[in-house]
């Protein structure tokens, strides 16, 4: 049975362009040396229509929405194909644990996800293939423009520099975003039609048209069937070409076409709000004693050895002499175990948590995390101001995310332009 499904496949991939199909299974576009089923098409949009009944749009006319499914099936397509030239693979192992901890976050164990997806019509099987190519393209962005993209102390400077001379440098913008994208070496017909195709979408938002709607119906963008939202951002963290527009704009207002390189972009301000000024945390400041296992320590002798140490600790011993006459962690043991003022997320989760256990004063019982075993002594907490590393933090994160956006769409549009892609529905 298995191999002559195989065939049948091997076969409709290497029909030539106009051999009739006579199978219920048609190939709906051709991807380069890969095919697109309409079994693919059919089930990936009804995974769109589920999404966009659950965010409460209205689901746009059959052969629009399988026109702009298809299309982001391409892409898939063109980016899978790029992630096995480059050797990238998900096993299973790494697949399961991900669909366990998406069940965990519908707060359901993993045989009440499958039957919740198979009571809704979805194929499990299938879902955990669309999973695991989800997981592909992410490694493969990764791999290919986020490991690539870099963010200088100058660039930072520069960020904070503009937000803080802005005369709106108090607030949030949250923007939803259609763009109709252009190939880079579009012609005047494509622009022109792209051109109409904006101020259509353009007319039918001010007309009253749900926005969530004519994104999934028009958009290009990468959050199309999100209904483009590109949530909250200040002035510094818009993209260069809609902070003159978006900062006079007022709630609700539709922008008319903006043109760029990448095609005609189309901004809603859906929301202003205030910013906090101010960021301040709860600070630790700590202490440890690590046990490394290694060739000659095993596991539990680690934890007997620090187990000792707390002995010794509760029998009067200094902490500070312990730990640098025992702890591994050489950096810290140099001064006496001492890990200094620490901020929320800046240590593992699991010491962390041990640690946030303790009143000032206090030693924690042997825990282990990734690196080995330790206890750890709380010496005292304080309310402290880091606005400044804070904003540079999240600066840096906002210029790195704005750079991997850019460069992604800049990579997507490329391998688009570059591939064969041939139609097969009259309908499309």
């Amino acid at each position: 049975m298995k191999r002559s499904l195989l065939f049948l496949l091997l076969f409709l991939s290497s029909l030539s362009a106009n051999a009739a199909i006579s199978t219920v299974d048609r190939i709906v576009a051709i991807v380069n040396d890969d095919v697109i089923l309409n079994s693919e098409l059919d089930n990936r949009l009804k995974t769109v229509k589920a999404q966009l009944l659950q965010r409460n749009t209205k689901i746009p006319a059959e052969n629009v929405l399988r026109r702009q499914v298809l299309e982001r099936l391409v892409i898939s397509h063109l980016q899978l194909q790029a992630a096995e030239r480059g050797g990238i693979r998900i096993d299973d192992k790494t697949l399961n644990a991900s669909i366990n901890r998406i069940a965990n976050t519908n707060n359901m164990s993993l045989e009440q996800f499958r039957s919740a997806l198979e009571s809704d019509g979805f194929d499990y099987s299938v879902f955990r293939e669309d999973i695991r190519k989800e997981m592909i393209i992410s490694r493969l962005m990764q791999r290919r423009i986020q490991q690539r993209v870099s963010v200088t102390e100058q660039e930072i400077d520069n960020f904070l520099s503009t937000n803080k001379n802005s005369a709106d440098n108090n607030k949030e913008y949250r923007l939803s975003h259609i763009l109709i994208s252009l190939p880079e070496a579009a012609s005047a017909e494509q622009v022109e039609a792209a051109q109409a195709k904006a101020d259509q979408a353009v007319k039918d938002l001010r007309l009253g048209n749900s926005f969530n709607q004519v994104a999934a119906a028009t958009s290009d963008g990468q959050k199309a069937f999100e209904g483009g939202d590109l949530g909250w951002r200040k002035v510094a963290q818009l993209p260069s070409i809609f902070v003159d527009i978006a900062t006079k704009m007022q709630k609700g207002d539709i922008s008319d076409p903006i043109r760029s390189p990448s095609g005609f972009h189309i901004i809603k301000l859906s929301d202003v709000r205030g910013a906090q000024r101010r960021h301040v945390v709860k600070q630790t400041l700590a202490r440890h004693i690590l046990i490394r296992r290694n060739e000659l320590t095993s596991n539990e002798d680690a934890k007997t050895r620090l187990q000792q140490l707390l002995i010794r600790l509760e029998g009067g011993e200094d902490f500070a002499a312990l730990a640098r006459a025992h702890s591994d962690d050489r950096g810290s043991a140099a001064r006496g175990g001492d890990l200094g003022w620490s901020s929320p997320g800046a240590l593992v989760p699991k010491f962390e948590e041990e640690m946030n256990k303790l009143a000032p004063g206090q030693i924690s019982q042997p825990f282990q995390t990734q690196f080995g075993w330790h206890i750890v002594q709380t010496l005292d907490r304080r309310e402290y101001d880091d606005t400044e590393s804070f904003l540079r933090s999240k600066a840096r994160k906002f210029i790195r995310d704005r750079k991997t956006e850019d460069e992604s769409q800049a990579w997507i549009r490329r391998i688009r332009d570059e591939a064969f892609v041939e139609y097969r529905l009259n309908d499309i």
